[in-house]
């Protein structure tokens, strides 16, 4: 078993590579807002301009880094995919086409097969998008445009392993994706048809596609008027939600009333259920829209503790009610 003495050295040193890699982070946005302003921005124009694929290529550690980036473009609505620079020069160019950009990474700016790969792809006519540690480098001297990352110290303690470097190009290529997303408008609707599946999907749909308990078909509404048993009497309809919405005269949501609220009036006060629900109910109560989305409802449960939130048109007259169990039954929230 480790010492304390040895728990802290090693969390010490924990600390500095974390702070290494961040402190890289901070100075690359520093430069983005001072001197490299006009790269970053040619950067964002020869991507968003792209109507082919962005082709992402590195050689090791840069080349698992792109990976990650080639998926953040398709997530984000741009094509793209990953080309191997060594299987590059063994048929794989076939992949490269005229209206693609080709975005290479290397720290040193000098790796032999991704230096290769930019001159063949310029001497193609193709577009080359470079990152590497500055502008002097071989790589970005074959680029259209180059992005540099400055001089960077890596965490590892011998500066070899690829840790601070590849942070601040995964960095990059995540800026570049939400930028060029961000030019080509891409919203939360066109994110969620790229992710139909998962807690990512289910948390973008409408809430109205999901509601177990509607107005009109299964989902009594009543008038502040009436006594608590009254209500209770007139939603006793089969399978029926934790709670009752209480209208106005105009049709408009006033009040909920929940069964922990009747609960609590019964055991205060066995003369309770004859009093009118208006007095008792939980007057104009969070609620959620009808365009509003399933992360919306959870949201509001894990900030307030719901377990039922009605839902409104934008007149304000209550159309559904979601119920904790609809969430939980989507996935989005547990037990």
């Amino acid at each position: 078993m480790k010492t304390t003495d040895q728990q802290k050295t090693e969390a010490a040193f924990i600390v500095d590579a974390l702070t290494a890699e961040a402190d890289a982070i901070s100075r690359l946005a520093q430069r983005v807002s001072s001197t490299d302003s006009d790269m970053w921005t040619a950067a964002v124009d020869l991507l968003a301009n792209c109507t082919g694929h962005i082709v992402v290529a590195g050689m090791g550690k840069s080349g698992l880094i792109g990976a990650k980036i080639s998926a953040t473009f398709t997530s984000l609505g741009q094509p793209s995919n990953v080309l191997h620079p060594a299987e590059a020069m063994h048929g794989d160019l076939g992949r490269v086409g005229k209206n693609d950009v080709v975005m290479l990474l290397s720290y040193s700016g000098e790796t032999d097969e991704v230096v290769n790969l930019a001159a063949i792809l310029r001497a193609d006519g193709v577009d080359r998008l470079g990152v590497s540690k500055n502008n002097e480098t071989n790589l970005a001297k074959l680029s259209t445009v180059h992005i540099s990352l400055g001089d960077l110290t890596e965490a590892c303690p011998f500066n070899l392993a690829p840790t601070v470097s590849t942070t601040a190009m995964l960095a990059v290529g995540d800026a570049l994706a939400l930028a060029v997303s961000r030019r080509k408008n891409f919203n939360a609707n066109d994110f969620q048809k790229r992710h139909p599946g998962g807690l990512l999907g289910a948390g973008l749909r409408n809430i109205s596609e999901v509601l177990r308990f509607k107005v009109g078909e299964n989902l009594p509404v009543v008038l502040g008027t009436l006594t608590v048993r009254d209500a209770c009497l007139q939603t006793k309809t089969g399978r029926r939600p934790g709670a009752v919405m209480i209208v106005d005269k105009n049709g408009k949501l006033s009040g909920i009333f929940t069964d922990g609220d009747l609960r609590r009036l019964v055991l205060n006060d066995p003369k309770g259920i004859d009093r009118i629900i208006g007095e008792v109910m939980t007057q104009s109560p969070e609620h959620l829209l009808v365009d509003d989305l399933v992360r919306d409802a959870v949201r509001l449960m894990r900030e307030n503790r719901h377990d039922e939130i009605p839902v409104t048109d934008h007149d304000g007259k209550p159309v559904g009610l979601v119920d904790v169990q609809d969430l939980i039954a989507l996935k989005v929230v547990s037990e």
